[in-house]
């Protein structure tokens, strides 16, 4: 069974879904206020001249294994107001993404000290708090005051810039940047438009919101002759009257991006600019690459060692290096699928799927662990309680409405014990004469953060699509009801300190699933095609061995037909 989504926000999750909506109700509401000069913004309050940087408000994430040597980078984000949790979660998506090119220090830019952008390759704010009435800005005057002055890069993404401007004197932002944030609004004619569209280095990316969470665009209002002239990176169409703004633009050392592109993410949307735009920053002579990855998912001792062999004969036949999923026990604890009668097979109970799996490591196949068992106990989690099908590490159910819903980790969930199962399915490795997998995926990709974090320990890297909690960046409690889901589309350095794999254009699916629809080969293709944007990505997708061969190599060809050329998950690191 494919993997339900993880990408942006889980609607319907522990109000996550209804948070964004009051968010960007309030961003258009502070919007219009801040239009119509209204909207009061009291300065940040100057800091104490003994004060010292938090240390528990400053996470560094180790260097990247494909990172530029000496590369950093700063991420500042906002955690005021009722939804500044918002700010750590975007924060997260930047830094995971930074973590490609080298080491990433993430702080709350309440925390900023005069001069600290000097000492990083380059600095990024997400402004997701929109400052004015009842909240102060937060963001020390010193912060505005550097970024006028450096010439590192930084990039700017979302609200707040309007009050730099204001700090530093518009007419000196203007004379170095070339456009007025204080006449710059979200909303034109009364409302944010509908842009479903941005336009970048030649691909259509799509941009989707539920109704009434689209908190919009920034439109900027250029200042024309005699000022910088300002480079348009991305256009923002709307699909509605067809009139196309600015989606992010550059000038000097400030590129500025017009919303904050981590909600409801797919694997064709704009959140692909920002992914490319990094490069720009911090690894700018970066040559165009275009690698894709393939593995095979799902496979347990109960699977059928003819189809595996064939699949193994057709990758080897295109000379394709691909991974292998494998589960080591297959358990259906009620007997879902066997007519009433609980079945539990481990990997050295079925030397034929053994033998198979050897002969597929013999024809280019690099071995992978998908779980102990990809189930939870003898439960619906949420389909079946069989392997292959349910979540292991996490509780969810499906809904009224068809949708799978993500609960929170089991009540016995710690470290200790996903160690546990971690080790007991290395240990069916071993008894079946197999070698210990180097790389992990997630049943599902869903977990909590210490149990990603027992994975790091356990394996060299994880390949998959994971969840990052509030509270992991400043140190505290992890909040397992809020998060925020990703996926690359290049190896980063995670904010949990794991090298994690792209996986970044699904799966081929034949049919509709909870409010999924069918993903066939050319909507993979697709999406390979709209990954061709970032210049060193990988299109990277899994394919289960119970499907006909077919479907896999139109994929494959039409992959290749785009430029693409595959290599092994080991590969992908680099």
């Amino acid at each position: 069974m494919s993997s339900p989504g993880t990408s942006g926000f889980q609607s319907g999750f522990d109000g996550a879904s209804e948070d964004l909506t009051a968010w960007s109700a309030e961003q258009r509401q502070n919007d219009r206020e801040r239009r119509g000069h209204r909207l009061a913004v009291t300065p940040a309050a100057a800091p104490k001249a003994a004060a010292a940087p938090n240390a528990t408000a400053a996470t560094a994430v180790p260097n990247a294994t494909a990172g530029t040597a000496g590369t950093s980078a700063l991420v500042l984000y906002d955690t005021t107001g009722p939804y500044g949790y918002l700010g750590e979660l975007y924060a997260m998506a930047v830094a995971n993404l930074a973590g490609h090119f080298g080491t990433v220090t993430a702080k709350p830019v309440s925390a900023y000290t005069p001069g600290l952008v000097e000492q990083y390759s380059a600095t990024v704010y997400v402004g997701s708090t929109y400052y004015g009435g009842a909240i102060p800005d937060a963001v020390p005057a010193s912060f505005y005051q550097d970024v006028m002055a450096t010439a590192k890069p930084v990039d700017w993404i979302g609200d707040n810039i309007w009050n730099m401007a204001n700090a530093v004197g518009i007419e000196n932002f203007k004379t170095k940047y070339g456009w007025d944030p204080t006449n710059s609004y979200f909303s034109t004619n009364g409302g944010v438009g509908n842009i479903n569209q941005v336009v970048y280095q030649g691909q259509t990316l799509t941009r989707k919101f539920p109704a009434g969470q689209d908190g919009g665009v920034l439109h900027p209002a250029l200042s024309g002759a005699g000022y910088p002239q300002v480079t348009q990176l991305a256009q923002a169409v709307d699909g509605t009257t067809g009139a196309t703004s600015p989606w992010a633009f550059r000038s000097a050392n400030l590129t500025y991006v017009g919303e904050i592109p981590f909600a409801y993410v797919s694997e064709q949307d704009r959140v692909i600019v920002f992914e490319d735009l990094l490069f720009d920053a911090l690894a700018p002579a970066t040559p165009a690459r275009h690698r894709a990855f393939v593995r095979l998912e799902d496979i347990s001792p109960d699977a059928d060692p003819a189809q595996l062999r064939a699949m193994a004969d057709y990758l080897a036949s295109q000379h394709i290096p691909y991974g292998i999923n494998v589960i080591p026990v297959y358990t259906d604890p009620k007997g879902v699928y066997d007519n009433g009668i609980p079945q539990t097979v481990t990997l050295a109970q079925a030397p034929d799927v053994v033998a198979a799996l050897q002969y597929m490591l013999q024809h280019g196949a690099v071995l992978m662990n998908h779980g102990y068992t990809h189930q939870y106990g003898n439960v619906a989690n949420p389909y079946t309680g069989v392997t292959g099908d349910d979540f292991e590490f996490f509780r969810a159910h499906i809904d009224a409405a068809n949708n799978v819903v993500y609960d929170a980790p089991p009540a016995e969930d710690s470290a200790a014990w996903a160690q546990a199962r971690v080790s007991a399915g290395l240990a069916q490795f071993a008894l079946a004469g197999l070698p210990r997998p180097a790389l992990w995926t997630t049943p599902h990709y869903a977990a909590s953060a210490a149990d990603y974090r027992v994975f790091g320990q356990n394996f060299t890297a994880r390949l998959e699509r994971p969840l990052y909690f509030a509270g992991t960046l400043g140190g505290g409690p992890v909040n397992a009801a809020r998060y925020i889901g990703q996926f690359f589309p290049y190896s980063v350095k995670d904010v949990y300190g794991t090298t994690v794999l792209p996986e970044n254009i699904g799966n081929y699916e034949p049919v509709p699933i909870n409010n999924h629809p069918a993903r066939l080969p050319a909507d993979l293709i697709a999406s390979a095609k709209a990954n061709l944007a970032v210049r060193d990505g990988v299109a990277s997708f899994f394919y289960h061995p119970y499907y006909d061969v077919a479907p896999l190599q139109q994929t494959i060809d039409g992959i290749r037909a785009l430029g693409y050329t595959f290599v092994g998950p080991m590969d992908l690191a680099n």
